[in-house]
């Protein structure tokens, strides 16, 4: 598609806070943000792909006081984010019984401020050791950044982002603080300076915003957060458009439910956490257990079980609307029937084997004469043609789920073809039209994959 040519489209997804290990709640980020990424890019899109890394505020201040006093660098380079977890957790507990703490933690994330060279250094190994390891498991997703400039990039931003404001007389002030008064645009006064001087996430995501116009000239820049921030974004784009930015109008939020695993909804206060990295891992383990049981011949066993069982948990993620909450349930993510992605993947499989039989260079592409079709066959040109219009409802919308919707109705279009009308026993035309209609369906559907994160899988 040439939609997109000449444009450029920022995507903000994914933004893991350094320091803390992925959480399935960062799934819905990370995937529809990577669905939208490849989808723009095959419509024509140059894309910038941006991890807006939580990488600064007081909690870094804890964090490096911790370190300085349960930990050291051999222990970290040894265990990695997990040890930077449990100091983090261990200074918390202790600064309830210790004020002392509070006054430790506070004077170490000045110095970060002001520059101090051991604490900066402290604090970029937190970052070298986090990137790493999430880079593991984006890796495992087919994931990949333009940019990964975050909290802290932004933070020597700020000071002009807040005297533009009192220049163009948006700034009020409110008990001490400074907010900027949106009541009359049906929103909530907005807070961008506390009374002790501290900037808050809004007066970031401005800055941010206007470096990025800066530098990528976007025509759109997308936010792909969790709905809970809708307002958020509401506040932000609206004081971008105050400020006098006319691009304000490109800035767009694409807000995603909650995700739950088996009706249990996840809560970092209560300790119900699953971790990212674990979730896959136990995905890709009973996938191997599956094929075992269902085709033990079959050749580099754990590379499928691998594309199969992170399959299964993106297209589970990308299956609804993304608005809608996700419930994640095992046994059915993981069946070969039914609305999943072991299904799609099965499929594509299926419709290589056929054309692996025929002989795939022998599917040519010269037109044959074959008008006696069957229902089946009709159904499934139709589907077929259905394709670009599906690409370009999932761009309009931003809506990853309208090609896994179709993507799941083109498998079951295909699977009932080849049960009903044979493909490699039928001869003359009916074969060599059936053998391209089956060439057509690989195609798509190895796109649709593509589109949506997923490995193509040529034998399950």
């Amino acid at each position: 598609s040439e939609v997109g040519r000449g444009k450029v489209v920022c995507l903000d997804f994914s933004s893991c806070n350094i320091a803390k290990r992925f959480h399935v709640g960062h799934i819905g980020s990370t995937t529809i943000g990577n669905a939208l990424r490849n989808i723009y890019a095959f419509c024509g899109y140059k894309c910038v792909a941006i991890n807006h890394l939580g990488d600064w505020g007081t909690n870094f201040g804890k964090m490096i006081a911790a370190y300085k006093l349960y930990s050291r660098k051999e222990k970290v380079d040894e265990r990695g984010i997990n040890e930077l977890v449990d100091i983090y957790v261990r200074f918390n507990d202790e600064e309830k019984k210790n004020n002392a703490l509070s006054d430790m933690a506070r004077n170490a994330f000045t110095k970060l401020e002001n520059g101090d060279e051991e604490y900066l250094e402290i604090w970029q190994y937190f970052k070298d050791i986090s990137i790493k390891e999430y880079n593991k498991t984006y890796e495992l997703l087919g994931i990949s950044f333009d940019s990964y400039n975050g909290e802290a990039f932004f933070s020597d931003k700020i000071p002009g982002v807040i005297e533009e404001l009192r220049q163009k007389n948006l700034l009020e002030k409110d008990n001490g603080a400074f907010i900027v008064r949106l009541e009359d645009y049906n929103l909530t006064n907005t807070v961008v300076l506390k009374s002790d001087g501290s900037s808050l996430y809004v007066a970031r995501d401005i800055a941010a915003a206007i470096w990025r116009k800066k530098e990528y000239d976007f025509d759109k820049c997308i936010y792909v957060t969790s709905a809970g921030q809708s307002l958020h974004f509401a506040q932000c784009f609206k004081i971008v458009e105050l400020m006098g930015y006319e691009w304000s109008k490109n800035l767009v939020h694409v807000p995603y439910g909650t995700m739950s695993i088996n009706g249990e909804k996840l809560a970092s206060r209560t300790g119900n956490v699953i971790h990212l990295d674990d979730l896959l891992a136990e995905s890709i383990s009973k996938c191997e257990k599956i094929i075992e049981e269902k085709n033990a011949e079959l050749k580099d066993k754990k590379s499928v079980a691998r594309a199969v069982g992170v399959g299964a948990i993106i297209f589970n993620a990308l299956a609804n609307s993304r608005i809608k909450d996700t419930n994640f349930v095992w046994e059915e993510a993981l069946s070969f029937e039914g609305n999943t992605g072991p299904y799609v993947q099965y499929t594509y499989a299926r419709s290589s084997s056929v054309l692996r039989k025929a002989g795939m260079d022998s599917v040519d592409d010269v037109k044959t004469a074959y008008p006696d079709l069957s229902s089946e066959e009709i159904t499934l040109v139709k589907k077929l043609s259905e394709f670009p219009a599906a690409v370009n409802r999932a761009l309009e919308e931003n809506e990853p789920s309208v090609i896994a919707r179709y993507t799941l109705a083109l498998c079951s279009d295909f699977n009932q073809f080849y049960h009903n009308c044979p493909i490699l026993r039928s001869e003359g035309a009916a074969r060599a039209f059936r053998l391209k209609l089956t060439k057509c369906v690989r195609k798509v559907l190895g796109v649709s994959l593509d589109l949506l994160g997923m490995k193509r899988t040529e034998e399950i």
